[in-house]
């Protein structure tokens, strides 16, 4: 007899279609089923239509299956964001940082993202200043948070034997941040709302950090970066440009996040087919 799933598999498998790129399901918002069946139920009864005075009785008809009746669906409203005002903040906030110390101070003190209240800790940047490779993830998850530094958890482990197979090293060639610098809650996926207001803060890092070749490790940094509703299965192993204002383009490849290869040890052929593609390109860039 096949047992049912505990609920340690269904957030596995939930975090799994995250990592893959699976963002979405039947709607954005939840239906109360509870609050529909109260209406049903609430719904007055109608009365039958009386019969003519000289009509004949008639054998009653056949007993029918009552017409199935659809619980009342709600329009499924657009993820709202917090407040468009705090999105304008956030830039405004991320435009007058002048330098990664400035934005990091700034970042620190915003408090437009409903995430900081529920944070030990804004997570920032970690690794060299000056590496010629900058990494940008998803976001903080719980030994992140603890630390207040990206990447420092069994993920991140994993990333730092990945750069250092190319002979790599976060102490000295790579730069590592998110897009997002407050954990979410249970570690769910970013939603839209996270995004548009962190997005400016890792855009701004980017400019100011000017790095010479960029890695968006998932699908959160490669949809909101690379504005594409594309997944991260059918863009990782590309390279892009991403634009700075003032024009300079910087050679960006998106791969998978370590956490879906610490759970889909198959996809782990694919990135380092991705890992020796950015070390080659590393090298024709640093010749220059």
């Amino acid at each position: 007899m096949n047992s049912l799933p505990s609920a340690t598999n269904i957030a596995a498998l939930l975090r799994w279609y995250a990592e893959a790129g699976v963002d979405e399901a039947i709607g954005e918002a939840a239906l109360d089923r509870y609050e529909a069946t109260a209406a049903l139920a609430a719904r007055p009864a109608t009365p039958p239509a009386s019969v003519p005075a000289r009509a004949a009785p008639a054998a009653p008809p056949p007993a029918a299956a009552p017409p199935r009746t659809s619980a009342p669906v709600r329009a499924t409203p657009a993820v709202p964001l917090e407040s468009p005002q705090l999105v304008e903040d956030a830039r405004t906030t991320a435009a007058r940082a002048e330098s990664l110390i400035e934005l990091e101070a700034a970042i620190g003190a915003f408090e437009g993202c409903s995430l900081k209240r529920l944070a030990k800790n804004t997570v920032f940047a970690d690794g060299a200043a000056d590496a010629p490779v900058m990494v940008v993830g998803e976001a903080p998850g719980e030994d992140e948070d603890r630390q207040g530094k990206p990447f420092v958890g069994v993920s991140g482990r994993l990333m730092d034997r990945m750069f250092a197979a190319i002979g790599l090293t976060r102490e000295r060639d790579v730069y590592i941040t998110n897009i997002l610098n407050w954990r979410p809650p249970g570690n769910r996926t970013p939603n839209l709302s996270d995004v548009a207001i962190c997005v400016a803060f890792a855009r701004r890092h980017i400019e100011l950090k000017r790095p010479r070749l960029l890695v968006l490790a998932g699908g959160v940094p490669a949809k909101s970066l690379l504005e594409t509703e594309t997944g991260i299965t059918r863009l990782r192993g590309r390279w892009f440009e991403y634009t700075l204002p003032d024009g300079t383009r910087i050679p960006t490849m998106p791969m998978f996040h370590p956490a879906y290869l610490l759970r889909t040890p198959s996809g782990k052929r694919q990135t380092w087919i991705d890992l020796l593609n950015i070390r080659e390109r590393l090298d024709q860039i640093l010749a220059t």
